[in-house]
């Protein structure tokens, strides 16, 4: 197994840490958790190399720390560097915190956490933990044992992220990243900037929920398929992320033991800048073809918003561009109901014009939500 340093601390962690996000289920309920299943693909990793494991409370609808707790139990517990989040969403008072980290030691039968992350921040859920407390938390619960590392996992755009990053003496940060978002959120920027400041940085969403991995367009496929040494779309989507000196650990969501297997022989090999420049270049090609998919040019500046009618116009068409470049548009449209909840419902828009008067990009986003619409009902 790779390892690497854990930013400005003397630690060494695999280059390959085990999301436990996407864990083998009984049936269609992902509360229903295949502990076997999951017992023997944690206890392969381990004995591979692999001591970086990360929950969450909400994980598996709360269960994956429960099972996950069961396991390590069984003489692992010692071997593993643990990460978990706090459920930031929960956090109303500073008593909060402590009430919500005690559930989790009882859920992972622990009485400390190796990393903890405070879950999913953005400009609004940060300035609510700011205002019950949460640097005075984290000083105590690592000034008394209970976390040995703190740091947080972020969505949202790389400014905030900056300011999030100045605001404490931080051990590691989790970022979305690979080769189709290089500018996504934080980014290559916000991924350096932490790296300088001695942050580990941790990546999450490295094969973008799979969709770098299985079910590739055949055109981007034949681009593989030129490169000179042959490799899965998994293997292609991990190497570029540990191409990156910067990255510490790139996590993934791992829900059989093939995909385990296969993730651990490719971080073996995956050191940084190990990619050659014609490899490099195939990453840009297959990222061109995806790009050429995309349906609205709109660079997320908000300046559209707020919409009078609520509708969060860069959200929906970030989800449509990302529905048309992976085909996934069936599943956009499955989950329009959800997803209109928070974002506001596109078929609500009354056609005021409020938003192209203020776009710099000139967008015809009327017409945009009407194509977008009409997507999701051809599915």
């Amino acid at each position: 197994m790779q390892y690497r340093k854990f930013g400005k601390h003397h630690v060494q962690v695999s280059a390959l840490g085990f999301g436990l996000m996407r864990l083998p289920v009984l049936g269609d309920d992902s509360s229903k958790i295949d502990e076997g299943k999951t017992a023997e693909m944690v206890d392969y990793a381990i004995s591979q190399g692999v001591n970086y494991f990360d929950t969450a409370f909400n994980y598996h609808r709360g269960q994956s720390e429960v099972v996950v707790g069961k396991i390590l139990k069984k003489g692992y517990r010692d071997r593993v560097y643990l990460a978990t989040k706090c459920p930031t969403w929960l956090i109303e008072t500073a008593q909060d915190y402590d009430k919500y980290l005690d559930t989790q030691f009882e859920k992972l039968q622990t009485d400390h956490f190796d990393m903890y992350l405070l879950h999913s921040l953005d400009k609004k859920r940060w300035a609510t933990l700011v205002n019950t407390g949460v640097f005075e938390f984290l000083d105590r619960a690592k000034s008394d044992g209970r976390i040995r590392f703190a740091g947080f996992s972020f969505h949202d755009d790389v400014s905030t992220f900056k300011t999030i990053v100045d605001s404490y003496d931080w051990d590691h940060c989790q970022i979305q990243y690979n080769y189709m978002d290089e500018e996504f959120q934080a980014g290559t920027e916000g991924l350096k900037y932490a790296s300088g400041k001695g942050l580990a940085v941790i990546v999450m969403e490295p094969l973008r929920g799979g969709r770098l991995a299985q079910g590739l367009l055949p055109e981007a496929q034949e681009v593989w398929d030129k490169a000179s040494t042959p490799r899965k779309p998994a293997d292609w989507g991990l190497r570029w992320v540990w191409n990156h000196p910067e990255v510490c650990v790139a996590l993934s969501g791992m829900g059989e033991m093939s995909q385990v297997v296969e993730n651990v022989n490719t971080a073996r090999s995956a050191l940084p800048n190990s990619l050659t420049a014609q490899e490099l270049s195939l990453y840009q090609e297959i990222k061109g073809i995806y790009r050429s998919r995309i349906k609205v040019g709109c660079t997320g500046c908000e300046y559209c918003l707020p919409c009078p009618q609520n509708i969060n116009i860069p959200e929906w068409f970030q989800a449509y561009n990302n529905a048309c470049m992976f085909g996934t548009l069936s599943s956009l449209a499955e989950a329009y109901e959800r997803i209109k909840a928070d974002l506001g419902d596109p078929a609500g828009c009354v056609e005021c014009g409020q938003c192209e008067a203020a776009c710099p990009q000139a967008l015809t986003i009327r017409d945009h939500l009407k194509d977008l619409l009409k997507s999701l009902q051809q599915g």
